[in-house]
């Protein structure tokens, strides 16, 4: 298969220079382990850990598999084999420059192994789906985005853009399998995707009594993409109490199939809602558990809005991958309804980002904005974003920007 260049590799082979071991974490089949062979090629062995066959006798003996496997070694679904995690801090303690690389599908239980047993020794690298950049090769390409957080609207060109068509890139998502997969076998893809992570991720990672039941959760979940959660309506349509629907929530998150995003607050703003707004990782998979049956069907889809939100704010967050920094992500909702689909900050500064599925935004898309900076009049707000459909970035206001989604 065709290889797809990563934002995340430059960080990857630096991680590698100053840690004796990196962590690389994700869902399953984002393309860890690709990524992995095609930066280190032939320099570096590798182990595939099963859930059921214990590898080279691993799990029993790990000091003596470290020791019949010799750096540079990548350990794939470590989550297999977590008894080696500890072996593999003796190992690295004793031998500080051999290098390690160790991957797994499972955030709760890799994260609390590692840093149980390799904490100070491991710098941890988390690969999402492939963002729009990725899937057209054209990751040299600086995003807009990074250029308004560094110096706002100035630093932003007006130049007319090709548009591009967005529906077809929801619809299929960002996993590489998916790339060249005819449209009439992606839901056959998905069907099995999913039979595989409840049986693997969900049961290795916590003892649910009926796997099926949480199959109608994680359907469920889907359609809560791009809102806020209501864990005791969640589970009442399940017939399970809340802390249940947020106990599964949870397992979702820690199998790296759903990210939530707090609500922004300074304790004293009372009009401000606290519940954490939630989004699938992948609107393919999303619109196969909504049983969307192609892009064209999407285009007239009720939820078609809130799955191009999904999708814009993962594109974010992959493009934050090569940054030397992230920022932290928060969303803002006022009692009275406005809303702020994200708010970035990093600096001390706050930027408010409004995301339209449409091409011509105007001053009534400017609301949620004009509500946060009304609402914290104290903190340090930069001017207002808005990530749309219009082909070219435009003013709305004094200040506040709109711009392609294509430029994130």
């Amino acid at each position: 298969m065709d290889y797809h260049r990563r934002l995340i590799e430059d960080s990857i082979l630096e991680r590698t220079k100053h840690y004796p071991v990196t962590a690389v974490l994700g869902a399953r089949q984002v393309g860890k382990s690709t990524l992995i062979d095609n930066l280190f090629k032939e320099r570096i062995q590798t182990v595939v850990f099963d859930p059921v066959q214990d590898i080279a006798n691993a799990r029993a003996d790990p000091d003596f598999f470290l020791q019949n496997h010799p750096p540079p070694l990548f350990l794939d679904e470590i989550q297999y084999a977590p008894e080696v995690l500890a072996a593999l801090k003796r190992r690295v303690d004793r031998f500080p420059d051999d290098r390690y690389i160790i991957s797994g599908s499972q955030n709760l239980s890799v994260l609390r192994s590692i840093s149980e047993s390799l904490s100070g020794r491991v710098s941890i690298a988390h690969l999402w789906p492939l963002s729009f950049r990725e899937s057209r090769k054209n990751i040299e390409r600086q995003s807009i985005l990074r250029k308004w957080l560094a110096s706002g609207k100035d630093a932003v060109s007006g130049s007319i853009q090709t548009p591009q068509p967005v529906f077809d890139q929801i619809w299929r998502g960002g996993y590489p399998k998916l790339l060249a997969l005819p449209d009439q076998l992606i839901p056959d893809y998905w069907a099995s995707y999913m039979q595989t992570y409840i049986e693997r991720d969900v049961r290795t990672v916590a003892n649910i009594g009926s796997l099926q039941t949480f199959g109608r959760f994680f359907g469920l979940l889907a359609a809560y993409s791009a809102q806020e959660i209501n864990h005791t309506q969640l589970g009442r349509e399940l017939g399970v109490d809340r802390k249940t629907a947020l106990q599964w929530t949870e397992i979702a998150e820690a199998t790296y199939q759903w990210v939530s995003i707090p609500a922004y607050s300074r304790n004293a703003v009372k009009r401000v809602a606290g519940k954490r707004k939630g989004y699938f990782t992948d609107t393919g998979f999303l619109c196969y558990l909504q049983r969307i049956s192609s892009p064209a069907a999407l285009a007239n889809h009720p939820f078609a809005g809130r799955l191009f939100k999904s999708w814009v704010v993962l594109e974010i967050l992959k493009s934050f991958q090569n940054w030397p920094i992230s920022p932290a992500l928060y969303h803002y909702r006022s009692y009275a309804g406005a809303e702020v689909d994200l708010v970035l900050e990093i600096d001390g500064t706050l930027f408010p980002i409004e995301i339209k599925s449409k091409s011509n935004p105007d001053r009534h898309d400017t609301s949620g904005i004009r509500s946060f900076k009304e609402c914290f009049p104290q903190e340090r707000i930069a001017d207002g974003l808005i990530i749309c459909a219009i082909d070219k970035p435009t003013m709305i206001t004094d200040n506040i920007l709109a711009i392609p989604w294509w430029l994130i």
